[in-house]
Protein backbone atom coordinates (compact mmCIF):
# COMPACT_ATOMS: atom_id res chain seq x y z
CA UNK A 1 0.00 0.00 0.00
CA UNK A 2 1.58 3.59 -1.03
CA UNK A 3 2.08 6.22 1.52
CA UNK A 4 -1.00 7.81 0.50
CA UNK A 5 -3.71 5.76 0.55
CA UNK A 6 -2.08 4.72 4.13
CA UNK A 7 -2.48 7.85 5.38
CA UNK A 8 -6.23 8.61 3.86
CA UNK A 9 -6.49 5.04 5.51
CA UNK A 10 -5.06 5.97 8.81
CA UNK A 11 -7.29 9.16 9.26
CA UNK A 12 -10.08 7.07 8.41
CA UNK A 13 -9.83 4.59 11.05
CA UNK A 14 -8.86 7.14 13.88
CA UNK A 15 -12.32 8.61 13.62
CA UNK A 16 -14.45 6.53 11.16
CA UNK A 17 -18.02 8.49 12.07
CA UNK A 18 -18.04 10.92 9.66
CA UNK A 19 -17.36 8.54 7.10
CA UNK A 20 -20.23 6.06 8.49
CA UNK A 21 -22.49 9.44 8.66
CA UNK A 22 -21.88 10.20 4.99
CA UNK A 23 -22.09 6.02 3.98
CA UNK A 24 -26.01 6.19 6.05
CA UNK A 25 -27.53 8.88 3.94
CA UNK A 26 -26.21 8.10 0.65
CA UNK A 27 -28.22 6.09 -1.70
CA UNK A 28 -27.28 1.79 -1.73
CA UNK A 29 -24.28 0.99 -0.03
CA UNK A 30 -20.91 3.03 -0.36
CA UNK A 31 -17.81 1.53 -1.91
CA UNK A 32 -14.78 2.88 0.38
CA UNK A 33 -11.32 2.24 -1.36
CA UNK A 34 -9.30 2.40 1.97
CA UNK A 35 -11.00 -0.25 3.45
CA UNK A 36 -11.44 -2.16 0.09
CA UNK A 37 -14.89 -2.82 0.87
CA UNK A 38 -18.65 -1.46 0.52
CA UNK A 39 -19.15 0.08 3.64
CA UNK A 40 -22.39 -1.54 5.56
CA UNK A 41 -23.12 1.81 8.23
CA UNK A 42 -26.72 1.35 8.59
CA UNK A 43 -28.41 -0.72 11.93
CA UNK A 44 -30.87 -2.30 9.65
CA UNK A 45 -28.35 -3.24 7.17
CA UNK A 46 -25.71 -4.66 9.09
CA UNK A 47 -28.23 -6.80 11.02
CA UNK A 48 -29.47 -8.48 7.83
CA UNK A 49 -25.67 -9.20 7.06
CA UNK A 50 -25.31 -10.78 10.01
CA UNK A 51 -28.75 -12.71 10.10
CA UNK A 52 -27.99 -14.39 6.67
CA UNK A 53 -24.31 -15.97 7.17
CA UNK A 54 -25.04 -18.41 4.57
CA UNK A 55 -24.98 -15.21 2.24
CA UNK A 56 -21.84 -13.30 3.77
CA UNK A 57 -19.05 -15.83 4.60
CA UNK A 58 -16.60 -14.88 7.64
CA UNK A 59 -13.82 -16.55 5.74
CA UNK A 60 -12.39 -12.98 5.31
CA UNK A 61 -12.81 -11.41 8.52
CA UNK A 62 -9.26 -10.82 10.18
CA UNK A 63 -8.07 -10.39 6.46
CA UNK A 64 -4.95 -8.32 7.37
CA UNK A 65 -4.12 -4.93 6.50
CA UNK A 66 -0.71 -5.20 5.44
CA UNK A 67 1.35 -8.59 4.36
CA UNK A 68 4.41 -9.24 6.55
CA UNK A 69 7.64 -9.49 4.42
CA UNK A 70 8.79 -12.56 3.49
CA UNK A 71 11.70 -12.29 6.38
CA UNK A 72 8.57 -12.29 8.84
CA UNK A 73 7.19 -14.82 7.28
CA UNK A 74 10.13 -16.99 7.49
CA UNK A 75 9.82 -16.44 11.32
CA UNK A 76 6.26 -16.94 11.35
CA UNK A 77 7.08 -20.12 10.01
CA UNK A 78 8.90 -21.41 13.08
CA UNK A 79 5.46 -21.27 15.06
CA UNK A 80 2.05 -22.34 15.11
CA UNK A 81 -1.49 -21.32 13.78
CA UNK A 82 -2.95 -20.25 10.86
CA UNK A 83 -5.65 -22.21 10.40
CA UNK A 84 -9.44 -20.97 10.27
CA UNK A 85 -11.21 -19.97 13.72
CA UNK A 86 -14.61 -19.40 14.89
CA UNK A 87 -14.51 -15.87 13.70
CA UNK A 88 -13.13 -16.57 10.50
CA UNK A 89 -15.33 -20.36 10.32
CA UNK A 90 -18.76 -20.77 8.72
CA UNK A 91 -21.72 -23.09 9.38
CA UNK A 92 -21.06 -26.47 11.23
CA UNK A 93 -17.54 -26.19 11.15
CA UNK A 94 -17.97 -22.28 13.20
CA UNK A 95 -20.62 -24.55 15.63
CA UNK A 96 -18.15 -27.21 16.50
CA UNK A 97 -15.37 -24.26 17.29
CA UNK A 98 -17.60 -22.20 18.96
CA UNK A 99 -18.83 -24.53 21.16
CA UNK A 100 -15.95 -24.99 24.05
CA UNK A 101 -15.46 -20.76 23.99
CA UNK A 102 -19.73 -20.41 24.97
CA UNK A 103 -19.58 -23.11 27.15
CA UNK A 104 -15.72 -21.76 28.39
CA UNK A 105 -17.40 -18.36 29.03
CA UNK A 106 -20.77 -19.66 30.44
CA UNK A 107 -22.68 -17.19 33.06
CA UNK A 108 -21.77 -19.24 35.75
CA UNK A 109 -17.75 -19.53 34.96
CA UNK A 110 -18.13 -15.82 34.40
CA UNK A 111 -19.56 -15.57 37.71
CA UNK A 112 -16.92 -17.61 39.20
CA UNK A 113 -13.92 -15.68 38.50
CA UNK A 114 -15.33 -11.92 39.34
CA UNK A 115 -14.28 -12.12 42.69
CA UNK A 116 -10.31 -12.82 41.14
CA UNK A 117 -11.42 -10.11 38.81
CA UNK A 118 -12.18 -7.74 41.54
CA UNK A 119 -9.28 -8.33 43.80
CA UNK A 120 -6.94 -8.05 40.50
CA UNK A 121 -8.63 -4.27 39.47
CA UNK A 122 -8.24 -3.57 43.67
CA UNK A 123 -4.03 -4.72 43.03
CA UNK A 124 -3.90 -3.23 40.04
CA UNK A 125 -5.35 0.26 41.46
CA UNK A 126 -3.42 -0.15 44.87
CA UNK A 127 -0.18 -0.13 42.49
CA UNK A 128 -0.39 3.46 40.61
CA UNK A 129 -2.84 5.06 43.44
CA UNK A 130 -1.09 4.90 46.56
CA UNK A 131 -1.87 8.76 47.11
CA UNK A 132 -5.87 9.15 46.47
CA UNK A 133 -5.71 12.79 46.46
CA UNK A 134 -2.54 13.26 44.06
CA UNK A 135 -0.97 11.24 41.52
CA UNK A 136 -0.76 10.88 37.97
CA UNK A 137 -0.86 7.37 35.63
CA UNK A 138 -0.76 6.33 32.42
CA UNK A 139 -3.81 4.08 32.43
CA UNK A 140 -3.49 1.79 29.13
CA UNK A 141 -0.22 0.49 30.27
CA UNK A 142 -0.60 0.13 34.44
CA UNK A 143 -4.26 -0.83 34.34
CA UNK A 144 -6.42 -1.62 30.98
CA UNK A 145 -3.85 -3.49 29.41
CA UNK A 146 -3.19 -5.73 32.34
CA UNK A 147 -6.71 -6.14 33.73
CA UNK A 148 -8.15 -8.30 31.33
CA UNK A 149 -5.20 -10.44 29.80
CA UNK A 150 -5.11 -11.48 33.88
CA UNK A 151 -8.95 -12.40 33.68
CA UNK A 152 -9.12 -14.12 30.69
CA UNK A 153 -5.95 -16.09 31.33
CA UNK A 154 -7.04 -17.29 34.90
CA UNK A 155 -10.77 -18.60 32.95
CA UNK A 156 -8.45 -20.48 30.55
CA UNK A 157 -6.07 -21.70 32.76
CA UNK A 158 -2.95 -19.87 32.08
CA UNK A 159 -0.38 -19.84 34.62
CA UNK A 160 0.15 -15.98 35.75
CA UNK A 161 3.53 -16.27 34.93
CA UNK A 162 2.83 -16.84 31.34
CA UNK A 163 0.15 -14.30 30.88
CA UNK A 164 2.88 -11.80 30.09
CA UNK A 165 4.08 -12.72 27.48
CA UNK A 166 1.07 -14.11 26.05
CA UNK A 167 -1.00 -10.59 26.09
CA UNK A 168 2.41 -9.23 24.63
CA UNK A 169 2.24 -11.77 21.48
CA UNK A 170 -1.31 -10.72 21.29
CA UNK A 171 -0.68 -7.50 20.84
CA UNK A 172 2.39 -7.71 18.39
CA UNK A 173 0.37 -10.18 16.48
CA UNK A 174 -2.08 -7.06 16.24
CA UNK A 175 0.45 -4.99 14.90
CA UNK A 176 2.08 -7.18 12.40
CA UNK A 177 -1.11 -7.81 10.60
CA UNK A 178 -2.99 -4.47 10.94
CA UNK A 179 0.34 -1.61 11.13
CA UNK A 180 2.54 -0.98 8.51
CA UNK A 181 6.06 -1.74 10.32
CA UNK A 182 9.96 -1.46 8.86
CA UNK A 183 11.00 -5.23 8.36
CA UNK A 184 13.32 -5.33 11.20
CA UNK A 185 10.32 -4.60 13.44
CA UNK A 186 8.26 -6.83 11.73
CA UNK A 187 10.53 -9.78 12.25
CA UNK A 188 10.93 -8.78 15.96
CA UNK A 189 7.07 -8.88 16.40
CA UNK A 190 6.91 -12.03 14.81
CA UNK A 191 9.43 -13.39 17.08
CA UNK A 192 7.19 -12.30 20.19
CA UNK A 193 4.39 -14.14 18.22
CA UNK A 194 5.91 -17.34 17.83
CA UNK A 195 7.40 -17.29 20.98
CA UNK A 196 3.74 -16.49 22.42
CA UNK A 197 2.67 -19.94 19.85
CA UNK A 198 5.03 -21.78 21.59
CA UNK A 199 3.85 -20.98 25.20
CA UNK A 200 0.22 -22.02 23.98
CA UNK A 201 1.55 -25.21 22.54
CA UNK A 202 3.08 -26.59 25.63
CA UNK A 203 -0.64 -25.89 27.15
CA UNK A 204 -2.16 -27.78 24.50
CA UNK A 205 0.13 -30.67 24.82
CA UNK A 206 -0.16 -31.31 28.30
CA UNK A 207 -3.46 -30.74 28.29
CA UNK A 208 -4.27 -33.53 25.57
CA UNK A 209 -2.07 -35.94 28.01
CA UNK A 210 -4.23 -34.94 31.10
CA UNK A 211 -7.15 -33.38 30.25
CA UNK A 212 -8.87 -31.56 32.74
CA UNK A 213 -12.22 -29.52 33.20
CA UNK A 214 -11.32 -26.52 31.42
CA UNK A 215 -11.52 -24.22 28.26
CA UNK A 216 -8.30 -25.21 27.06
CA UNK A 217 -8.77 -29.19 27.40
CA UNK A 218 -12.49 -28.91 25.57
CA UNK A 219 -10.61 -27.04 22.86
CA UNK A 220 -8.38 -29.54 22.53
CA UNK A 221 -11.31 -32.00 22.13
CA UNK A 222 -13.05 -29.39 19.68
CA UNK A 223 -9.87 -30.33 17.03
CA UNK A 224 -9.44 -33.59 17.89
CA UNK A 225 -12.43 -34.85 17.58
CA UNK A 226 -13.52 -38.19 15.73
CA UNK A 227 -9.72 -38.53 15.86
CA UNK A 228 -7.55 -41.88 17.27
CA UNK A 229 -6.13 -41.32 20.37
CA UNK A 230 -2.80 -40.88 21.23
CA UNK A 231 -0.43 -38.18 20.52
CA UNK A 232 -1.34 -34.95 18.80
CA UNK A 233 -0.62 -34.52 14.85
CA UNK A 234 1.03 -31.56 13.92
CA UNK A 235 -2.02 -30.38 12.22
CA UNK A 236 -3.98 -30.49 15.24
CA UNK A 237 -1.22 -28.39 17.30
CA UNK A 238 -2.03 -25.68 14.82
CA UNK A 239 -5.71 -26.07 14.56
CA UNK A 240 -5.60 -25.93 18.48
CA UNK A 241 -2.90 -23.02 18.69
CA UNK A 242 -4.78 -21.13 16.46
CA UNK A 243 -8.28 -21.55 17.65
CA UNK A 244 -6.35 -20.53 21.56
CA UNK A 245 -4.68 -17.65 20.44
CA UNK A 246 -7.89 -16.16 18.91
CA UNK A 247 -9.58 -16.61 22.07
CA UNK A 248 -6.91 -15.47 23.88
CA UNK A 249 -6.34 -12.12 21.56
CA UNK A 250 -10.42 -11.26 21.60
CA UNK A 251 -10.22 -12.03 25.71
CA UNK A 252 -8.01 -9.44 26.67
CA UNK A 253 -7.73 -6.80 23.26
CA UNK A 254 -11.29 -6.23 22.84
CA UNK A 255 -11.49 -5.33 26.44
CA UNK A 256 -8.43 -3.16 26.95
CA UNK A 257 -10.01 -0.95 24.30
CA UNK A 258 -13.33 -1.07 26.16
CA UNK A 259 -11.96 0.12 29.56
CA UNK A 260 -9.54 3.21 27.55
CA UNK A 261 -12.18 4.38 25.46
CA UNK A 262 -15.34 4.13 28.62
CA UNK A 263 -12.97 6.34 30.54
CA UNK A 264 -11.57 8.47 28.42
CA UNK A 265 -15.41 9.78 27.08
CA UNK A 266 -16.48 10.34 30.82
CA UNK A 267 -13.81 12.38 31.24
CA UNK A 268 -14.53 14.31 28.50
CA UNK A 269 -17.85 14.31 29.81
CA UNK A 270 -17.16 15.78 33.64
CA UNK A 271 -20.95 16.39 34.42
CA UNK A 272 -21.72 12.77 33.59
CA UNK A 273 -17.95 11.33 35.46
CA UNK A 274 -19.25 12.98 37.70
CA UNK A 275 -22.90 11.91 38.00
CA UNK A 276 -21.51 8.28 37.90
CA UNK A 277 -19.17 8.99 41.13
CA UNK A 278 -22.16 10.28 42.92
CA UNK A 279 -24.49 7.46 41.94
CA UNK A 280 -22.76 4.39 41.11
CA UNK A 281 -25.96 2.54 40.82
CA UNK A 282 -25.64 4.30 36.93
CA UNK A 283 -22.77 2.12 36.20
CA UNK A 284 -24.55 -0.70 34.15
CA UNK A 285 -26.41 1.83 32.14
CA UNK A 286 -22.85 3.92 31.65
CA UNK A 287 -21.02 0.58 30.40
CA UNK A 288 -23.96 0.24 27.40
CA UNK A 289 -23.61 4.08 26.85
CA UNK A 290 -20.32 3.77 26.12
CA UNK A 291 -19.82 0.29 24.36
CA UNK A 292 -22.75 1.68 21.87
CA UNK A 293 -21.09 5.37 21.44
CA UNK A 294 -17.62 4.15 20.71
CA UNK A 295 -17.68 0.67 19.77
CA UNK A 296 -14.48 -1.00 20.32
CA UNK A 297 -14.51 -3.87 17.63
CA UNK A 298 -15.70 -1.58 15.04
CA UNK A 299 -16.90 -4.01 12.61
CA UNK A 300 -15.82 -7.25 10.69
CA UNK A 301 -15.22 -8.06 6.60
CA UNK A 302 -17.63 -10.41 5.29
CA UNK A 303 -17.83 -11.87 1.68
CA UNK A 304 -20.85 -12.67 -0.33
CA UNK A 305 -20.88 -16.03 -1.40
CA UNK A 306 -23.43 -15.72 -4.39
CA UNK A 307 -24.65 -12.83 -6.00
CA UNK A 308 -27.71 -10.64 -4.22
CA UNK A 309 -28.69 -7.46 -3.21
CA UNK A 310 -28.22 -5.14 -0.34
CA UNK A 311 -29.46 -2.07 0.47
CA UNK A 312 -30.66 -1.44 -3.36
CA UNK A 313 -27.27 -2.17 -4.53
CA UNK A 314 -26.47 -5.23 -6.73
CA UNK A 315 -23.27 -7.60 -5.51
CA UNK A 316 -21.88 -10.19 -7.08
CA UNK A 317 -20.03 -13.35 -5.60
CA UNK A 318 -17.08 -12.26 -3.76
CA UNK A 319 -17.67 -9.14 -3.22
CA UNK A 320 -16.46 -7.94 0.21
CA UNK A 321 -18.39 -5.64 2.75
CA UNK A 322 -17.27 -3.77 5.92
CA UNK A 323 -19.97 -4.60 8.26
CA UNK A 324 -19.52 -1.70 10.68
CA UNK A 325 -21.00 -1.91 14.13
CA UNK A 326 -19.57 0.89 15.47
CA UNK A 327 -21.93 2.89 12.15
CA UNK A 328 -24.81 1.02 13.44
CA UNK A 329 -25.00 2.45 16.87
CA UNK A 330 -24.78 5.62 15.62
CA UNK A 331 -27.54 5.32 12.92
CA UNK A 332 -30.33 8.16 13.72
CA UNK A 333 -32.57 5.42 12.55
CA UNK A 334 -32.11 3.11 15.94
CA UNK A 335 -30.57 5.78 18.07
CA UNK A 336 -32.21 8.74 19.64
CA UNK A 337 -29.18 11.70 19.56
CA UNK A 338 -26.54 9.02 18.33
CA UNK A 339 -23.80 11.29 18.49
CA UNK A 340 -24.12 12.89 22.12
CA UNK A 341 -22.36 10.55 24.81
CA UNK A 342 -25.10 10.22 27.65
CA UNK A 343 -25.08 7.95 30.46
CA UNK A 344 -28.35 8.50 31.45
CA UNK A 345 -30.46 7.38 28.31
CA UNK A 346 -31.98 3.89 28.56
CA UNK A 347 -30.27 1.25 27.33
CA UNK A 348 -30.52 -0.04 23.80
CA UNK A 349 -30.22 -2.84 22.34
CA UNK A 350 -26.61 -1.83 20.18
CA UNK A 351 -24.49 -3.57 18.48
CA UNK A 352 -21.02 -3.71 20.17
CA UNK A 353 -20.48 -7.03 20.76
CA UNK A 354 -22.23 -8.06 16.94
CA UNK A 355 -25.18 -10.20 16.58
CA UNK A 356 -26.93 -13.42 15.56
CA UNK A 357 -24.55 -16.62 15.06
CA UNK A 358 -21.42 -14.60 15.61
CA UNK A 359 -22.58 -12.76 18.76
CA UNK A 360 -19.52 -12.48 20.99
CA UNK A 361 -19.60 -14.72 23.47
CA UNK A 362 -17.36 -12.72 25.99
CA UNK A 363 -19.96 -10.07 25.64
CA UNK A 364 -20.95 -10.76 29.40
CA UNK A 365 -17.39 -11.10 30.58
CA UNK A 366 -16.46 -7.66 28.99
CA UNK A 367 -19.03 -5.63 30.67
CA UNK A 368 -19.00 -6.96 34.43
CA UNK A 369 -14.63 -6.21 33.77
CA UNK A 370 -15.63 -2.92 32.96
CA UNK A 371 -18.26 -2.14 36.01
CA UNK A 372 -15.58 -3.10 37.91
CA UNK A 373 -13.24 -0.86 36.68
CA UNK A 374 -15.44 1.78 37.23
CA UNK A 375 -16.62 1.07 40.70
CA UNK A 376 -12.80 0.82 41.47
CA UNK A 377 -11.86 4.09 39.77
CA UNK A 378 -15.06 6.13 40.35
CA UNK A 379 -15.03 4.82 44.05
CA UNK A 380 -11.35 5.49 44.83
CA UNK A 381 -10.22 8.10 42.26
CA UNK A 382 -12.93 10.72 42.02
CA UNK A 383 -10.95 13.60 41.29
CA UNK A 384 -9.26 12.12 37.99
CA UNK A 385 -8.94 13.65 34.83
CA UNK A 386 -7.34 14.26 31.83
CA UNK A 387 -3.99 15.24 31.85
CA UNK A 388 -3.81 18.76 30.67
CA UNK A 389 -0.32 18.40 28.89
CA UNK A 390 -1.48 15.07 27.13
CA UNK A 391 -3.01 15.27 23.31
CA UNK A 392 -5.44 11.48 23.20
CA UNK A 393 -4.61 10.09 19.85
CA UNK A 394 -6.83 6.70 18.97
CA UNK A 395 -4.96 3.71 17.62
CA UNK A 396 -5.99 3.62 13.99
CA UNK A 397 -7.59 0.49 13.56
CA UNK A 398 -11.14 -0.87 13.34
CA UNK A 399 -10.57 -4.19 15.25
CA UNK A 400 -10.03 -2.74 18.58
CA UNK A 401 -10.49 0.67 18.68
CA UNK A 402 -9.24 2.63 21.72
CA UNK A 403 -6.39 5.54 23.14
CA UNK A 404 -2.82 4.50 22.43
CA UNK A 405 -2.15 6.26 25.59
CA UNK A 406 -4.25 7.73 28.46
CA UNK A 407 -2.36 9.94 30.89
CA UNK A 408 -4.43 10.79 33.97
CA UNK A 409 -4.09 13.12 37.15
CA UNK A 410 -5.81 13.76 40.00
Amino acid sequence: MDGQLRDVRDELQRDPYPHYDRARRAQGLTRVPELDAWLVARDADVREVLRRPEDFSSANSLLPDVLPSPAAFAVLGGGFGGRPVVVTSDGARHQQLRGPIVRGLSPPRVAAVLPYAAERAAALVDAFAPDPKNGRVELMSAYAERLPGDVIGRIVGLDPADVPAVVHGGHRAEELLFRPLEEDEQIAAAEDVVAMQHILDRYIREWHARPREDLVSEIVASVTEGAEAGELTLEQRHEAVAHLQNLLIAGHLTTTALIGTTVLHLLRHRRQWELLCAEPDRIPAAVEEAARYDTALQGFRRITTRPLTLAGTELPAGAMVFVAFGGANRDPARHARPDEFDITRAPERHLAFGFGAHGCPGAQLAREQLRLSLRELTSRLPGLGLAADHRVTMRPTMIHRSPYRLHLTW
